[in-house]
């Protein structure tokens, strides 16, 4: 689905026979501006979805930024302004604010996160734990936040997880197949240090390591060799990420980015009198 038609569609679920508050007061055009307003510190994300979902319904409103996405904003500054027809601005105030509320309110988060790994080289990455729909959104989001991106979809990288070790018998048997038809790189998760010796004797070239302790998580790193990526998973939180980081982890994948950000708090302030 492309921006536009997830932009068509959110419109059509908020007013599918037309906005009956707005259209029954039967005013004429009234041209005028609008001033988007950050209620809270936050790191711009969904502009692009906020300025077309504008356009759709008001075609030739004027959007002007004053920050780009990525950029931190301080409570009480203005991250736009759009000039047009306030009427039909109004009608989709609630969609665009939904897109770039939900989406900078991820950018938020993992701002914080990658924060508090800054003085290590961890990299925090996302997860498929994404909005069905929104996955390119909510990845940007948190590209724009500073952490990287995680495979995309189940296309473009392997990850072998429990449920495929457990229906072949164990990580050697899931390798030797995989192996069998394809040449990518085998990402393997393991949640034991037997299964750690496992995936590294097979040549598993990046090892999620699950749910495992900081106790666990170092007895692991000590049996991993150079050249092999190893990411950190599972119960990762604000507190905890910098001591994992510390240890020396290549990356932290933490689903909370993607599911659990709380919406950025944003307000359209719109200037009738003019």
């Amino acid at each position: 689905m492309t921006l536009l038609e997830l932009i068509r569609a959110a419109i059509k679920e908020d007013m599918p026979n037309g906005d009956v508050t707005t259209e029954s007061l039967a005013l004429k055009p009234r041209q005028g501006r609008a001033r988007l307003k950050a209620k809270e510190d936050i790191v711009l994300s969904g502009a692009a979805a906020f300025e077309q979902t504008m356009q759709l319904l008001e075609p030739s409103c004027r959007v002007k930024w004053h920050f780009e996405e990525g950029d931190e904003i301080l409570n009480g500054q203005i991250i736009c302004t759009i000039e047009g027809d306030l009427l039909q601005i109004l009608k989709a105030e609630r969609v665009a604010l939904n897109f770039l509320g939900h989406l900078s309110g991820i950018a938020t988060l993992t701002r914080r996160f990658v924060k508090k790994v800054q003085d290590t080289s961890t990299k925090i990455l996302d997860t498929r734990k994404t909005t069905p729909g929104f996955r390119d959104l909510e990845k940007r989001a948190v590209v724009h936040g500073g952490a990287v991106n995680h495979r995309m979809n189940l296309s473009t990288a392997i990850l072998i997880k429990d449920n495929h070790i457990s229906v072949m018998g164990g990580i050697k048997e899931a390798i030797s197949r995989i192996r069998e038809h394809s040449n990518l790189p085998i990402e393997v998760e393991t949640r034991t240090l037997d299964e750690v010796k496992e995936a590294i004797s097979m040549g598993a070239t990046h090892l999620l390591l699950d749910n495992m302790n900081n106790d666990m998580l170092k007895q692991a790193l000590a049996l991993i060799p150079e050249g092999v990526k190893t990411e950190a998973s599972g119960n990762m939180n604000l507190d905890r990420v910098q001591s994992v980081a510390q240890l020396g982890v290549t990356y932290i994948s933490v689903g909370a980015l993607t599911h659990s950000a709380p919406c950025a708090d944003v307000s359209l302030v719109f200037q009738w009198e003019e």
